[in-house]
């Protein structure tokens, strides 16, 4: 895993918090991977933990409701001056999302780090 700074680079709405809770009644211990595109767009992908192996070129973005987020190096590098903000909106998850079946799905919206009052 590739360290990085300890600004605050992930975090999440209220609605967000409360599908995670959903999710962990299921899954007690799960994670995010923001994915990089290709099939599932660039939503966040929430995984049982012990499904998913963190590679050594993911950086940990930080957490959200104590669930670590995670993002490739080379997608973090693109993003570096970006804070994600893990949100819902109705639909369905990726695939392979434990938000799928929900009829409610994670969503990432974005701003730049610095701007905290925008």
């Amino acid at each position: 895993m590739v360290p990085i700074d300890d600004k605050q680079r992930v975090t999440a709405t209220d609605s967000a918090i409360a599908l995670i809770e959903e999710i962990r009644k299921d899954h007690p211990d799960i994670l995010f991977h923001q994915s990089g595109g290709c099939c599932d767009g660039s939503s966040p992908m929430c995984y049982p933990a012990d499904d998913f192996i963190v590679g050594d070129q993911d950086v940990k973005l930080g957490e959200i409701a104590g669930v670590p987020v995670y993002i490739s190096a080379s997608q973090f590098e693109a993003w570096k001056h970006t804070q994600l903000i893990i949100d819902v909106v109705p639909g369905r998850g990726g695939m392979f999302s434990l938000d799928n079946g929900r009829e409610k799905r994670f969503l990432t919206r974005s701003r730049m780090l610095g701007l905290e009052g925008t």
